[in-house]
Parts: structure tokens; sequence; C-alpha cells
């Protein structure tokens, strides 16, 4: 069937104000802060490609571990007829789950939803020719944003993989948890990967890896910065610090200013102290009763919850009600 033309709900226009948008409240908060989405320019994907590989980043290797002993299992309980990913990004594990479901037959559209047009075609392309059976429908636009601007009918199966979700702050989550469901029909199903809480020995490096990846990959955002809205960062002036916060049960990843500095970005005269931090990213951790039951008050009951053999990831396939 092939891909059809990229569906945009989000252009660069889009992207530029709310880049602006997030820029302008992060920076002058009284604790420094900016979203984790704009880590991901052309150059922040190609070295989180390379995170993904790293031996200190369990996430990836563990929830392909879920996928490949249960996608077959996938497939036969939801039975779905529309296959959804949010954030999809090259959809290399879903692949995993599009091999089971069309081994067994029935599928009849894959939609993946990503900010990037570049991604997007380029992935699209790429499943379009390796599943010739499968309508591929790309849709541009925001997890956070554009979920009523999913496909309607037909039993459907929507993932939402790689621990992203926490990535988004408690309230924030709630918040998307709650979309999600609205944008489903009652027996439509979701499946969801979650990093687990475990030691901090085991986390933190994963955050924090020998080779200094992850510290090119925080300070990018940065150079994101500079380029886009013309500011003066110096990268080579903060730190990375990846910090394990117990109360909360979420790493933090950090930027540290390594001595006094004013930066200009937009209309803005920002000073950072010696030492002060500007979070860029906050990866929550979950416990498998957490889940379920954030999940549970927005109207999705968990029917399945699998782990890694290792006990590090959790994949949670529930079903609205």
């Amino acid at each position: 069937m092939g891909a059809e033309p990229l569906e945009i709900h989000l252009d660069d226009r889009d992207l530029s104000r709310s880049l602006r948008r997030d820029v302008r409240i992060g920076l002058t908060a009284a604790a420094k802060w900016l979203p984790p989405k704009w880590f991901y320019d052309a150059r922040g994907s190609e070295l989180f490609d390379e995170i993904t590989r790293l031996p200190e980043y369990y996430p990836t290797r563990a929830e392909r571990a879920v996928l490949a002993e249960r996608a077959v299992e996938i497939a036969e309980l939801t039975g779905a007829k529309t296959l959804i990913e949010l954030g999809s990004g090259s959809s290399e594990k879903t692949r995993l789950l599009l091999d089971a479901f069309t081994r067994r037959g029935g599928l009849g559209t894959f939609v993946p939803l990503d900010v990037s047009v570049s991604a997007l075609a380029g992935s699209t392309a790429a499943l379009a020719a390796d599943y010739p059976g499968l309508r591929v429908r790309g849709i541009v636009g925001d997890f956070t944003r554009h979920l009523d601007r999913l496909p309607t009918g037909g039993r459907r199966l929507v993932i939402f993989l790689g621990g992203t979700i926490g990535n988004l702050l408690p309230v924030e989550r709630a918040e998307f948890v709650a979309a999600m469901r609205a944008a489903l029909e009652a027996g439509d199903w979701l499946l969801v990967g979650t990093d687990l809480v475990k030691d901090p020995a085991v986390i933190v490096p994963a955050y924090d890896d020998a080779a200094g990846v992850t510290a090119e990959f925080n300070r990018n955002v940065l150079r994101v910065l500079n380029r886009e809205l013309d500011a003066d960062f110096d990268p080579a002036g903060f730190a990375h610090v990846a910090l394990w916060n117990p109360e909360q049960e979420w790493i933090e990843m950090r930027l540290r200013a390594r001595r006094s500095m004013r930066v200009t970005v937009l209309d803005l005269d920002v000073d950072f102290a010696a030492g002060e931090d500007l979070r860029t990213e906050v990866s929550a951790k979950f416990r498998p009763e957490g889940i379920s039951g954030e999940l549970a008050a927005a109207g999705l009951r968990t029917e399945r919850f699998w782990t890694d053999p290792d006990g590090l990831f959790g994949v949670t396939l529930a079903r609205a009600v």
C-alpha cells in the first residue's frame, strides 16, 4: 500500500514559537529549566542513538528484550487493525511488533507520530518499502497536543515506548494520560514502556557515561539555542550533571555553570552564578503499582505487565474501559 503523504499539524513556525515560549519561561524561573524535547535536532538525535548503544545505557536493550519476547503475545491479545506510535523517531523497536502483527495478519495501518518532518519522511518511506502490504500514515505532531488528530475507528493499539512518559512531570503526565484515554474508544489498547525504580548505582551511569556522550548530548541543547535564537551560550562553560532524586524517584540532568556568566537570548540577559544549575531533563522511574494506578485513574485498565529478565524495564499493556 505504501506511505501516504505526511499529515502535518506542526510546522517550523509552531516549533519556533514553542521554543521561544519555553526558553522565556524556563530561563526566567527562579530555578532555571528547559524541557528535554529541544535536545533533538539532527545532532542531538545522532548523539542519542549513540547513547542507546553505550554499555551503561540499559533502557533500550531491556525494552527491546521485552518486545522481542512478547510481540507475538501482544499481537494475539490486541488483534489490532491500526498500530499508532507516539514519538516514533526511527520506529526501530516497533519493527518487532510490526513483524509479529504481519505474521498474524489483520494489521492494515501503521501511524507514526513525531515532531520531525525529516525523521518521519525517512522512516515512513523505509517502513512502506519493508512492509509492502501495510498502509503507512505519518503524522507530524506533538503527542502532548495532537492526540485528537489520531485516526479513529477499528481496533487500535497505541504504543509509547522508550520510557518517554517519564520525561513528563507528574501533573503533565496525568494530563497526558487523561488526554490519551479521551482519544481512545472503549476496547482500544495502550502499550507503554517505563523504566523501573532500582539501585541508583545502575541508573545514574546510564545518564552519565564514562565516554562523555551523554554530557555532549546535554550540552547540545545550548547549541540549539545559539543556532535557533542567536543566543551566546558557551557550551564548554557548563558541566554535565546527573543526579538521583530519591524523594521523587527520578533522575535529573542538569547543566552546571563552571563560572559566573551572562547569556543573551531573545531579548533577555540571563545571569548564571558559578555553580548554578539549569535543569534540562527529568526522567521518572516507576514501580509497577504506580504506573498501573496512574493509568487506572484515567480509565485504562492494566491487562499485562512484563519486564526484561533482569527486571530493569517494564512494559504495560492496558485497555480503555
